[in-house]
């Protein structure tokens, strides 16, 4: 009750964040449901496009997380232990909003499928949706409500693990496991080959490395941008990049191997391809992950501003020009597009060599 009210009564903006985490549940819940009906029509090839299917489950539920972490709700304020608000109730506060929203996204997913395959309101689109959500055959009502409710229960979990209190760690730990993790991600894509039972696996592998060694690039980022002789503004930019290495790392990391992923998908053949088996949805799917990495990246940056607020307050007291902020906001940003470019293009190329041995 206590987060439904908080729901109710914020801000139009924290609201927004919201709508957009439930159109991705939505947009996800979605295809979950067309792989099932597929599935029901041609069984051989289930399992690898549930496979694909996880990819925008899992930066959905990225998503997710990141826009609990800035909701104010559930940010520590002083006196709320007073009134029972204590982290961890803060934290069950934010586990079931982040829930609210997912389960919205997924009747709502459910709603349309089933309006597409005709069983609410007769046929629409003069039932050409029909014929590709194979609405001649039974959908498994189990199975659909058990793979809708993934997302929520994916999305609560992972909230609940992201804001408990846990020690920070250096940017620089996950470094050389994240290269590790993309090593054999790129080994087992090489392994696999297009189409492969393995591919999914070996990309899944690949990013989980980037957005582990995310943080680690980032700090080095940071060190450069106050290399050799820094005056004022690039010691203030490379400062504070290295202070939000860990937060912006691992979004910037995801959005990396997606950007690798459609430099690989753009340079190999047309006739190797990567063999996602997700059909006329497959453009869709792209679409719904590039957004929300996007979208998780950015929600982030305002985490990490609204974070900073003290931190600008006190340097605007000492006299800072606003001027400098935002050149030192905008070499930040800069920096992190051209040093994270070579990366992509690295990765893509090392993919485009495995998936064309």
């Amino acid at each position: 009750m206590l987060a439904l009210r908080l729901a109710r009564g914020s801000r139009p903006l924290v609201q927004l964040r919201r709508l957009l985490v439930a159109a991705a549940c939505a947009g996800t819940g979605f295809l979950l449901l067309y792989v099932l009906a597929e599935a029901t029509a041609r069984p051989a090839g289930s399992f690898p496009r549930l496979l694909w299917a996880m990819v925008p489950l899992a930066v959905t539920v990225q998503f997710a997380v990141a826009v609990a972490r800035t909701d104010p709700a559930t940010r520590p304020r002083e006196g709320l232990d007073a009134v029972g608000l204590g982290p961890v109730r803060l934290t069950l506060v934010a586990t079931v909003s982040t829930a609210i929203a997912c389960t919205l996204g997924s009747a709502l997913a459910l709603a349309a499928f089933l309006h597409l395959r005709g069983e609410l309101t007769g046929l629409p689109l003069d039932g050409a949706a029909a014929a590709l959500l194979h609405a001649d055959r039974p959908l498994p009502v189990a199975a659909a409500l058990t793979l809708l409710a993934l997302i929520p229960l994916s999305a609560s979990a992972a909230t609940a693990l992201a804001l408990r209190p846990h020690p920070p760690l250096a940017p620089q730990t996950a470094l050389p496991w994240g290269i590790a993790l993309t090593a054999c991600g790129l080994a087992a894509l090489a392994y696999a080959g297009p189409g492969g039972a393995g591919t999914p696996a070996g990309w899944a592998l690949t990013a989980v490395g980037l957005s582990l060694a995310g943080p680690g690039l980032a700090y080095a980022c940071g060190a450069l941008v106050q290399a050799v002789r820094p005056g004022a503004m690039r010691l203030l930019a490379g400062r504070t990049l290295q202070e939000e290495a860990p937060r912006l790392g691992r979004p910037l990391g995801v959005l990396c191997a997606i950007g690798a992923g459609a430099l690989t998908t753009a340079a190999l053949p047309a006739r190797v391809g990567l063999g996602v088996p997700l059909g006329p949805l497959t453009g869709p799917a792209c679409a719904l992950v590039i957004l929300c990495a996007a979208a998780t990246l950015l929600t982030r940056a305002v985490e990490v501003r609204q974070d900073r607020s003290a931190t600008r307050t006190a340097l605007r007291d000492m006299g800072t020009p606003g001027g400098v902020l935002r050149r030192a906001a905008t070499l930040r940003a800069t920096a992190l597009v051209a040093f994270c470019g070579p990366v992509v293009w690295g990765v893509a190329q090392l993919t485009s060599l495995a998936l064309t041995r």
